[in-house]
């Protein structure tokens, strides 16, 4: 056994694993396979499904798990599952009747490796916001019209993406079509590029979820499992885990909760959070409502 104090680490991928240039730092992947040979077991915890994430998470170059689409699927970097938790058809084709005024923001997925994993009805309003996941995914793309006739099988997730305001009027929409016992609805915002995700899950489904299931299988205590994370749908995650740690690029109303507080993403703070609670080294501030403390 590891005498290492921290026995599981669960990275989030944008905005912590991957600075503002979408890389990953020289010092954070130095961090992480010091941790690693100091027997610390390290997942990748990402709102991305896992194709899209596995082609960051590859990097890292050794064998690890990935608690994709928001804990929805935890399976291995060479294609192994262990746990799917899908949103079901009907529940969806609820959704997609309910939202109609969103439809062009809307983006169902399903676990599958080819053409059809992403299921839009057209680009044009989702264009603007996620222009670049829309490039880097497209040969992942399948354009269907109403987009419910997708729904030959449970699908993943179903995403709405665009401007905060717009998806705060989506939020308000979802929270009225009364699915709230059968979903999970979990937010990622970046103010900066006026950009906001709403995925909706099965019910119970969520980082945290997964990441509990995923230790309790490992056998690691919870106060031996550290989380970094960086947005709304990181929450869950670090609420469960024993430490918790928000990089410093966080939402502010994160740095409200009390947790740890760690260096930006662009100033290596995956390294820094590694250092602190992995190797004793250097300080991480906890930061409680505004109270920096060390």
């Amino acid at each position: 056994m590891s005498d290492a104090p921290i026995r599981l680490l669960a990275l989030d991928i944008d905005g912590t694993l991957l600075n503002s240039q979408f890389k990953i730092a020289d010092a954070d992947m130095d961090a992480i396979h010091r941790a690693r040979k100091a027997g610390v077991e390290v997942v990748i915890a990402t709102g991305r499904r896992h194709t899209f994430a596995h082609s960051v998470s590859e990097q890292l170059g050794f064998p690890h798990w990935i608690l994709s689409s928001n804990g929805a699927v935890t399976r291995s970097s060479n294609g192994e599952t262990f746990y799917r938790d899908l949103l079901p058809s009907e529940v969806c084709r609820e959704l997609c009747l309910g939202m109609t005024e969103f439809r062009g923001r809307t983006v169902i997925t399903f676990d599958r490796e080819a053409k059809g994993s992403l299921v839009l009805e057209h680009m044009a309003d989702l264009e603007a916001s996620i222009q670049r996941w829309l490039e880097k995914n497209l040969h992942y793309i399948d354009f269907v019209i109403p987009i419910e006739s997708s729904l030959t099988e449970d699908p993943v997730q179903m995403m709405f993406c665009g401007p905060i305001a717009e998806m705060q009027r989506a939020l308000e929409r979802l929270s009225r079509l009364g699915v709230s016992s059968k979903t999970t609805i979990l937010r990622t915002e970046y103010p900066v590029r006026d950009l906001s995700m709403l995925d909706v899950l099965n019910a119970d489904c969520s980082k945290g979820h997964a990441l509990e299931r995923w230790a309790r299988h490992r056998g690691y205590p919870r106060d031996r499992v550290m989380a970094i994370g960086d947005n709304y749908n990181d929450v869950e995650m670090l609420e469960w885990a024993g430490i918790p740690v928000i990089m410093g690029n966080a939402e502010d109303e994160l740095r409200q909760r009390g947790w740890h507080v760690t260096g930006s993403n662009d100033a290596a703070g995956v390294a820094a959070a590694i250092d602190r609670f992995v190797f004793g080294k250097g300080v991480v501030a906890a930061e409680v409502v505004g109270a920096v403390i060390p």
